[in-house]
């Protein structure tokens, strides 16, 4: 049992020395920006976006998932696979409740044990008030 973990453990330590040598080497076949900003938007009106990103490594890029950092964020991509070379979008919405500048967290989860995280940032503005009372509408109603 002993060395079954011990295994498992030098396995994970590993993957991560892999993973970080692969992002310093800039071979990472994912080119994705860092981030992306929607500017000033309106408090309750959503927004969306297409995040286009290329397949710069030699083998074939296969979204697997994407995962928001919270349910105002939703993402949509393709589950077809993405030629080396050639370039496709994720669509990233965004729903703003509150007021004020925002920054979100999205991950890209690619090619069996890849991953690779972008954010979206901007600032709410307050929504406009509502109109004021008609109070001709009465008269019309007698």
């Amino acid at each position: 049992m002993r060395k079954i973990l011990l295994f498992c453990f030098f396995l994970s330590v590993l993957q991560g020395v892999q993973a970080q040598k692969q992002q310093a080497s800039g071979t990472d076949p994912l080119a994705l920006p860092a981030s992306y900003d929607f500017g000033t938007i309106r408090q309750g009106r959503p927004v969306s976006s297409e995040i286009t990103f290329t397949n710069t490594g030699k083998e074939p890029l296969k979204i697997e998932n994407i995962a928001a950092s919270c349910g105002c964020t939703t993402p949509k991509w393709s589950s077809n696979p993405v030629n080396p070379g050639a370039s496709s979008y994720i669509t990233v919405g965004y729903n703003a409740a509150a007021e004020g500048a925002f920054e979100k967290s999205v991950t890209v989860f690619y090619n069996g044990n890849k991953s690779k995280t972008f954010f979206i940032k901007g600032n709410v503005s307050q929504a406009l008030p509502p109109a004021p009372a008609n109070s001709s509408v009465q008269l019309l109603k007698q």
